[in-house]
């Protein structure tokens, strides 16, 4: 099986974008692709057969052009407040969860479910684009982090690293990442992305030439912000005509636009080969 995986600094840093845009490229290079992020949490959510499973991976598989269903995010939680959670495990509700009480599952039977779901995909398609959740290197979360290195560790991705450089702060949040990701979860990364910049990219090439000194890792594009009107992922400041699903046939020319855009700063080709080794 092959399985490019998509990890971010931080939250927010565009994964889901990034991730969308590879899933509709390698489609359009005639690979059988499904996307995949084992938990995701969100308040908006899309029902497949009665089950929800997070929209994300909804519009994920449209560029994908696969069939929606949980096992593209096994676990979904609602945020109810509180600092707890509706947990949904393959689309069917576990229970309301605290974070403690959660990362306790997380370790045993969520990963376990996520594992599952991975397999299923892998048998069927050819290549597995993996989301992650947040940043890999929430060092307080430890072995409860089940939706970065443990499903690239399972899945043997090859990991790209993206980071936003709108808000200042990125080639920080690069070093530190990999700083303290542990040494077998660093070999997995493959390369880094550098997200939602504007400007002369000529002004980067010093820093670019550092970063990849220190961290051993080649930057492998630069992506401008870019609007192409998919709804977003979560509530936090979008505008209201962006949270409702567009129609099918919209949503797929949005996916195909927005994988051109990407498509003009990264090289899909040199992406399907680093995850085809």
């Amino acid at each position: 099986m092959t399985a490019i995986m998509v990890q971010g600094t931080s939250s927010g840093a565009g994964k889901t974008t990034i991730a969308t845009a590879i899933c509709r490229a390698l489609s359009d290079r005639g690979r059988s692709v499904a996307p995949f992020k084992a938990q995701n949490m969100s308040r908006y959510s899309h029902t497949v057969g009665g089950r929800p499973m997070a929209r994300a991976q909804a519009v994920q598989a449209v560029a994908a052009r696969c069939e929606a269903r949980t096992d593209l995010n096994p676990i979904l939680l609602r945020p109810a407040g509180d600092d707890s959670s509706d947990v949904y495990v393959n689309g069917e509700l576990l229970g309301r969860m605290r974070a403690r009480e959660y990362y306790a599952f997380a370790r045993g039977r969520g990963l376990r479910a996520a594992r599952a779901a991975l397999r299923r995909l892998e048998a069927a398609h050819d290549i597995v684009v993996i989301e992650g959740a947040g940043s890999p290197a929430e060092i307080n979360i430890g072995t409860g982090d089940i939706a970065n290195m443990a499903m690239a560790e399972a899945s043997r991705a090859a990991v790209i690293l993206v980071a936003d450089i709108s808000r200042g702060g990125a080639f920080a949040s690069i070093v530190g990442t990999m700083a303290l990701l542990e040494a077998r979860h660093r070999r997995l990364v493959r390369g880094i992305l550098v997200n939602k910049f504007r400007g002369d990219v000529r002004i980067l090439r010093r820093g670019y030439a550092r970063l990849e000194r220190v961290t051993k890792r080649p930057v492998i594009g630069t992506v401008p912000v870019i609007g192409v009107g998919l709804p977003e992922e979560d509530s936090m400041g979008d505008a209201p005509a962006r949270r409702a699903m567009p129609p099918a046939a919209a949503l797929g020319a949005a996916c195909s636009r927005l994988a051109r855009e990407v498509g003009r700063h990264v090289d899909y080709g040199a992406l399907e080969a680093m995850a085809c080794r």
